[in-house]
């Protein structure tokens, strides 16, 4: 038997729900890229402050100190994967929220036992 002839057959449902999905990853997608973007300017500014000096443009250059590269790549890399994994987690919680129909939503993440299937 195939991997498709096993597959289930979307219910109706699921059809219904493909519009809100594409819009909850594009919701999701431009407040990632807003706080990416927010983080950017303030890590560069936190930069400025703690060195006295910009922000190496090309890190990779020969022209720029390793030392300076690395501290670079690290303070602006970290600060902006975490404003990032923040603002998604955040605009899936308010997706959440919104998109409910009116059930209330418990703002706790499931159990172990919840999660698990034929749990009762």
């Amino acid at each position: 038997m195939s991997k498709r002839a096993k597959q289930k057959e979307p219910a109706s449902g699921d059809a219904a729900r493909k519009p809100e999905s594409i819009a909850r990853k594009a919701y999701s997608s431009i407040a990632a890229i807003v706080a990416g973007m927010v983080a950017r300017k303030a890590v560069e500014k936190a930069w400025v402050k703690a060195t006295g000096k910009k922000p190496p443009k090309d890190p990779e250059s020969p022209a720029v100190h390793w030392i300076e590269a690395v501290g670079w790549s690290v303070a602006s890399g970290t600060t902006v994967a975490v404003a990032r994994l923040l603002a998604t987690r955040k605009a899936a919680g308010a997706w959440q929220r919104v998109s409910a129909d009116g059930k209330q939503v418990s703002a706790e993440p499931p159990t172990r036992a919840e999660r698990r299937p034929g749990a009762s």
